[in-house]
């Protein structure tokens, strides 16, 4: 750990941070939403708290191995819509799993079960997600919390991809915990929302307004899904992206700072001006762990 010298100068409230290699994954889309590949890295325009940073290291990373968390809410206000769900997720195991990845498949209502630990047997995820059971209630930060921290000691770029009504009633952890843990992990969330078609089955807008914002947050996505069809293109979609993504690396110039949170941008440019690209990315990064 860098320590900061002693002067009458620093504040108090100095945090110093090792200087470490930071990796921020992008991800490119065209104004039709689609992925853009074939970036270079002059392409790339990165900043920590404003300050511009030399990317050190730069990736196009469809070959880097694939960790994915794939939480399935069971709780009762899903019932009715699970199997499709669990149909869907399947063909999207299938379609995204390579040798090199590996797949945690979660189970989450009023508890939060792993039902399968990570994996590249598509046979033995099958296998999971017959076993998944439906239940009551809904922890939806307890599972975002511990997917998230399954992901952490993972190699490689960690995903986590909820299949949701958006709900949250008996969590442990609140949202910012959730939020937290995910940032530390570096995990990148895809949201599917499955709004219940029957008016009488309920909405949690509130719980459905976090997820958006955690997803946004982490560089992923959400999707709102009402059908069968909607969900396999959401999970289409999140497979197009994870094959399209990008890595910037950087060693950060700033040692001392005043918060335990740096705050990253990304910009792109040289591209047609005509162009309407848009760069996702993580927001930031603590420098701290949580306890």
């Amino acid at each position: 750990m860098a320590q900061a010298q002693s002067s009458g100068q620093q504040p108090e409230t100095t945090i110093t941070v090792d200087v470490k290699l930071v990796n921020v994954f992008v991800t490119v889309t065209d104004s039709h939403g689609s992925p853009v590949a074939n970036l270079q890295k002059e392409n790339f325009q990165l900043r920590e708290d404003g300050r511009e940073q030399k990317i050190a290291v730069f990736d196009r990373e469809s070959a880097l191995p694939l960790s994915i968390v794939l939480a399935i809410d069971t709780s009762l206000s899903t019932r009715k819509d699970l199997p499709l769900e669990l149909a869907s997720a399947r063909r999207f195991v299938h379609a995204i799993l390579r040798p090199v990845d590996a797949l945690s498949l979660y189970e989450f209502s009023e508890i939060v079960d792993e039902v399968s630990p990570f994996t590249s047997d598509l046979k033995a995820v099958d296998h999971a997600i017959d076993r998944v059971r439906g239940g009551s209630a809904t922890a939806l930060y307890d599972a975002l919390f511990l997917g998230a921290q399954a992901l952490e000691p993972r190699q490689g770029r960690r995903v986590m991809v909820v299949i949701t009504d958006g709900g949250d009633t008996v969590s442990k952890v609140d949202y910012k915990e959730a939020v937290r843990e995910a940032q530390q992990a570096e995990a990148i969330l895809y949201s599917i929302i499955v709004v219940p078609i029957e008016a009488s089955a309920g909405r949690d807008t509130g719980g459905e307004h976090a997820l958006i914002q955690l997803s946004e947050d982490t560089g992923g996505k959400y999707f709102y899904a009402t059908s069968v069809p909607q969900l396999d293109e959401a999970f289409r979609k999140i497979s197009d992206e994870l094959r399209t993504q990008y890595l910037l690396a950087y060693y950060p110039s700033q040692r001392l700072s005043d918060s335990d949170f740096r705050r990253i941008q990304v910009g792109v440019s040289g591209l047609p001006a005509d162009s309407e690209f848009k760069a996702r990315y993580r927001t930031g990064y603590y420098t701290s762990k949580s306890h």
